[in-house]
């Protein structure tokens, strides 16, 4: 059974960074794609980022230039680097991981979600 297990969220003061990890275990997903969204309070969840398994990335308007998503393709494993954080980016951030990235992009096709992780910005 495929199991993400998303790490590094917390709370940090607006202007600052965290560093988000999830690991993949119990499945060869090394050919997945994974990637990150995040539900805002009361919002429907929302795709952040993702990673195909041969390097090639995607960003929401809302990452683009402020959040980096690398990945191991071999260990399973995705890190979203969050910085320039703002208030707006408090949110539950959960890892995913689908065969493709268009997958993640569409969010209704991604086949594995993790629990989910808190990140709370102060202002």
């Amino acid at each position: 059974q495929v199991r993400l297990v998303e790490s590094g969220g917390g709370l940090v003061q607006a202007g600052g960074s965290l560093r988000l990890s999830c690991a993949a275990s119990g499945g060869a997903l090394d050919r997945y794609a994974m990637g990150w969204f995040r539900q805002l309070p009361g919002k429907d969840r929302e795709f952040i980022a993702g990673i195909a398994w041969h390097g090639i990335t995607q960003y929401s308007k809302s990452a683009e230039g402020r959040f980096t998503i690398t990945g191991d393709s071999v260990k399973n494993t995705v890190q979203l680097q969050m910085d320039a954080l703002k208030p707006a980016d408090t949110a539950v951030y959960f890892c995913a991981a689908s065969p493709m990235l268009s997958d993640l992009v569409g969010i209704s096709r991604t086949e594995y979600w993790g629990q989910g992780t808190q990140v709370t910005v102060s202002s």
